[in-house]
């Protein structure tokens, strides 16, 4: 049989990377891309999102998550719940109606998609006939009601979505009731709102965009009551008692209407303009909220004056003499309150809003004075201020963790301490096997810690370089500037900010050791800042130095922005990590690499100039160097110069084209006639154009020119303790790999503890390897003698990791975007590699060790390479053979911004953004695998109770 076994194949090995690897998406994590509709099912306590590409989230307790994709990836228009059921119905902008459900399987519930249905009219009607404006689920369970732009209102059963034609509300029917004046004003134009009467099932409330409004009997199919207003409408709200609606309008006015038994003509009760006399906005929504105390809540979405507010976006809570307008920094998608009272109460007592702004979520306590914001459990803004790398650490330790909280709760003493208010259904998943932080760095200068051990990404701590740095920005500043007698009383909520007050404070690389507390952090100017942690507030004087990367090299002049201005003094700082030691790279380009030993008290960095070492414990540069090629003029002008012209990089393209022209009419060897080698000419640069314009270009290994831009950009730095010039003796090492496939590596003479702070580090260049493609290098890493990559620093002490075999001999692997190598060391001689390019067209992004545990044993794991390429795929890679184990699609490969973002975690998982505002959590694994399992129940239902999305329903729900 061996002669029909494939090369290389092994059915023992098979079978155990069956039992290692295993790819899957499990969660996304953050704040949903360009949210469009809101809804809210009190009685399942669920809150559900919908986006402009067809998306729908639901929420409930932390942990409860749930994920459904309409097929067409049309904008979600409108969603409502089922009374009493786990179900909701979608409307597109598409005019499609969608049933979705939640139904239990293998010990947990699912979204699935149960029914379509497209309203159609009669042949030869206009769209408008049918276009659906307002849906209306009825207390029943058994019907939909839906207002359309003609004016008519068609019944649809459920859930079948048979249209019951017999019981269409026609706008004759209505009209037929309604003043003969009043009919003349084309009243019946669009319905703007259903509502079905909280006491009487058999009532409805329809509201038409011209103004009238009429109360529709379902059992005699007539108007019982019609309400005239000379506004145009925009939404409607019943009161609790059903004696009272509310009417909200386009000119920023509201109207309470009372229902008399009578029949009469009714009159409005009052007519307010909250914030008039002059012209206002529309108040789009409305609440009218009683309470114990006889004052109730009214809040409504709009209102503000047109002149001088009308670029806000505010909700307006009005209570008895107490008046905010909170103003959110992105616009309002919708909102919802949340109340709580048995279902024989007579108030409702609201306990929180519910804000969907287009770029955050917001809930305001209404119980606790001041009204403050509550903490999110999910549904980060995670962009609140632009993502500009992230960092990854697993396994935190108990302590270090304990302090990160600390410091975040002390920022958090603005919050409401209300319990999360939107709890329904069950988290049934198991608990994080351990500790993991997500770290993102920012726009702003700002670095975010997220727990990210389980479904929910939840902020624990915010750290600010600013303070560190003058910038223009006065720290007082607020956008909320208005006196507490201002009116209209506005106050800003959210933490959406887009806005830097220096593009140079953003944070590039970001280096946590978990087990010592300290923190590097680089950012666009070429500040590098080494923190440690502090559990209390201290003001004290940040020391500086400077690493001048160019060594005074003449004919370079740097023409990209300056560096920080910094603060001259003690400066006050918050607890948490304050930063000790600034270190300032001249030219202050962006940090492309970042390296830092605790245990040596040594961090590295480096530029697209050079790299430099810096010795944190002493506050003084070990060494720099200078990695500029003569022919690198671009990297002297800077991520944010203009100098670069198209004229420019034109030209190098065509230079490249030229140059790889001539290699192969070399290889062909210049035989042929002159038209033949005239017209193969102009193919090739036909075929060259359109190979410039495909991305990502797949081509073979081929050796670049060392005069290509930015060859002298460092893109890793890697600190290890190993074999550089002999194999007797192994010694503290710093090694670089810039753009140009050259490896630098430095050795170290770190002194001991006891004379660490009397004797000087020193540092000597042993190695220089230029690999022939010149490929840039992403990744260094050096295994021991058993071939395990070496621990990190401090892992060892910690008793967290077995000491590396030094009898043995060391290997070096370099890993550049076009394959991966293998060299023995100290000699530094070739020994194996992986042309990934040549064989699989791709070049290698991001690299990482990751180590994978078999789900079938405790016995077993292993390590081995997640490589993610430029197409997107993700290729698992074996320790030390490099024998490609699996591939995995994972990202399109026209997402390049997702692809540069990808972090990988050190037990196969990773994350990348979908969007501004959203990680995908994937796993290599099948042993470390997080992702939402909850139970959503349906809770018991009072038969005397007929309240659609009030109070009743939703404690019935809370008392099963």
């Amino acid at each position: 049989m061996r002669r029909f076994l494939r090369p290389g194949h092994d059915p023992v090995r098979e079978r155990l990377k069956r039992d290692l690897f295993q790819f899957n998406k499990t969660v996304e994590h953050g704040f949903p891309h360009q949210p469009s509709a809101l809804g809210y099912s009190p009685f399942l306590r669920l809150m559900a999102i919908g986006t402009r590409s067809g998306a729908i989230k639901l929420y409930g307790a932390p942990g409860v998550e749930f994920m459904g994709l309409h097929e067409e990836n049309n904008t979600v228009m409108q969603i409502h719940f089922i009374p009493d059921q786990c179900q909701l119905v979608t409307l597109l902008d598409d005019n499609s109606l969608h049933l979705w459900s939640l139904k239990q399987h293998s010990g947990a519930s699912e979204l699935r998609e149960e029914h379509r249905f497209t309203l159609k009219g009669p042949p030869g009607s206009p769209p408008s006939a049918t276009q659906i404006t307002a849906v209306l689920p009825h207390s029943s369970r058994e019907v939909l009601y839906l207002g359309t732009e003609s004016g008519n209102i068609f019944v649809v059963e459920l859930p079948s979505f048979r249209v019951l034609e017999d019981r269409t509300i026609t706008s004759e029917a209505v009209l037929q009731r309604v003043p003969e004046d009043y009919c003349n004003r084309r009243s019946c134009e669009l319905v703007e709102a259903l509502r079905e009467h909280p006491k009487n099932p058999d009532q409805i409330l329809i509201g038409y965009s011209r103004g009238l409004i009429v109360l529709w009997d379902l059992q005699n199919n007539k108007v019982t009551h019609h309400f005239l207003g000379s506004q145009q409408l925009e939404n409607l709200y019943w009161q609790r008692d059903g004696s009272k609606f509310i009417s909200c309008h386009y000119d920023g006015s509201y109207t309470q209407w009372p229902v008399s038994i009578d029949n009469r003509q009714p009159e409005p009760l009052e007519n307010l303009v909250p914030y008039g006399p002059f012209p206002c906005k529309a108040i789009s929504k409305i609440y009218w909220q009683t309470t114990k105390n006889g004052l109730p809540y009214i809040i409504f979405q709009g209102g503000m004056p047109r002149a001088s507010y009308g670029d806000r976006h505010s909700i307006s809570v009005v209570h008895g003499s107490q008046q905010t307008a909170f103003d959110f920094t992105s616009r309002v998608i919708d909102f919802f309150i949340i109340f709580s009272s048995e279902p024989t109460a007579e108030f409702d007592d609201p306990s929180a809003m519910v804000v969907l702004a287009e770029e955050e979520l917001v809930v305001i306590d209404l119980k606790t004075a001041g009204w403050p914001a509550v903490h999110p459990p999910y549904l980060a803004s995670l962009h609140c201020s632009a993502i500009t790398c992230s960092h990854h650490v697993s396994n935190i330790p108990l302590k270090l963790w304990e302090r990160i909280i600390s410091a975040g709760s002390k920022q958090n003493i603005h919050y409401s301490n209300m319990p999360w208010p939107i709890d329904g259904g069950t988290n049934v998943a198991p608990d994080p096997p351990q500790r993991d932080l997500l770290l993102t760095g920012h726009e702003d200068g700002t670095v975010r810690f997220w727990d990210a051990s389980g479904v929910c990404l939840h902020l624990l701590y915010k750290l600010s370089t600013v303070r560190v740095f003058l910038t223009d920005a006065d720290p007082n500043d607020n956008m909320n500037t208005l006196g507490e007698d201002e009116w209209p009383p506005l106050r800003k909520v959210g933490t959406f900010d887009p806005y830097s007050d220096d593009p140079r404070l953003g944070i590039q690389k970001i280096y946590l050791c978990k087990y010592s507390g300290y923190l590097a952090v680089a950012g666009t100017a070429g500040q590098v800042l080494v923190m440690e942690l502090n559990d209390e507030d201290a003001e004290h004087v940040v020391d500086h130095a400077e690493a001048d990367l160019l060594q005074d090299q003449e004919g370079y002049r740097w023409k990209g922005h300056e560096k920080l201005k910094t603060r001259d003094g003690p400066v006050r700082f918050e607890a948490g990590f304050q930063p000790f030691v600034l270190v300032q790279c001249q030219p202050p380009a962006v940090v492309t690499s970042l390296a830092l030993h605790s245990e040596w008290k040594l961090v590295a960095f480096g530029t697209s100039h050079g790299f430099g070492l810096f010795d944190h414990q002493q506050k003084r540069l070990v060494f720099v160097k200078c990695t500029l090629h003569p022919s690198d003029q671009l990297a002297l002008e800077g991520p944010l110069s203009r100098v670069k012209s198209l004229k420019k990089s034109l030209r190098q393209s065509f230079r490249r084209i030229r140059r790889s022209r001539v290699s192969s009419r070399k290889r062909r060897g210049g035989s042929g006639n002159a038209s033949e080698v005239q017209e193969a000419n102009a193919k090739f640069d036909q075929d060259a154009l359109q190979e410039m314009e495909l991305a990502p270009v797949q081509r073979k290994i081929e050796a670049r020119s060392a005069e290509d831009s930015f060859t002298g950009f460092v893109r890793t730095l890697y600190f290890a303790d190993t074999f550089l010039r002999d194999s007797s003796r192994h010694c503290p090492s710093l090694w670089a790999g810039t753009n140009g496939g050259t490896v630098y590596a430095f050795c170290l003479r770190v002194p001991p503890a006891e004379r660490r702070m009397d004797e000087p580090v020193r540092a000597e260049q042993a190695k220089e390897i230029q690999l022939m493609h010149r490929a840039p290098v992403v990744g260094i890493l050096v295994l021991d003698g058993r071939s395990t990559p070496l621990p990190e620093p401090l892992e060892v002490a910690h008793d967290l990791s077995k000491s590396p075999d030094m009898q043995g001999s060391h290997q070096l692997l370099v890993v550049s975007e076009e394959q991966f190598k293998v060299f023995t060391l100290p000699k530094v001689s070739s020994k194996l590699k992986l042309k990934l390019t040549a064989l699989e067209g791709c070049r290698v992004r991001k690299v990482t060790v990751a180590n994978f545990g078999s789900c079938k044993t405790d016995d077993y794991s292993e390590n081995d390479l997640a490589v993610l390429t430029n197409l997107g795929d993700i290729q698992i890679i074996s320790l030390p053979f490099l024998k490609l184990q699996i591939r995995y699609p994972c990202i399109r490969k026209e997402d390049v911004s997702g692809i540069a973002s990808c972090v990988f975690t050190k037990y196969g998982q990773g994350f990348y953004l979908i969007s501004p505002s959203e990680f995908e959590r994937f796993s290599l694994s099948t042993k470390w695998l997080v992702e939402p399992r909850c139970i959503v129940d349906v809770p018991e239902v009072t038969s005397n109770n007929h309240m659609h999305n009030k109070s009743g329903i939703e404690n019935a729900a809370r008392k099963s």
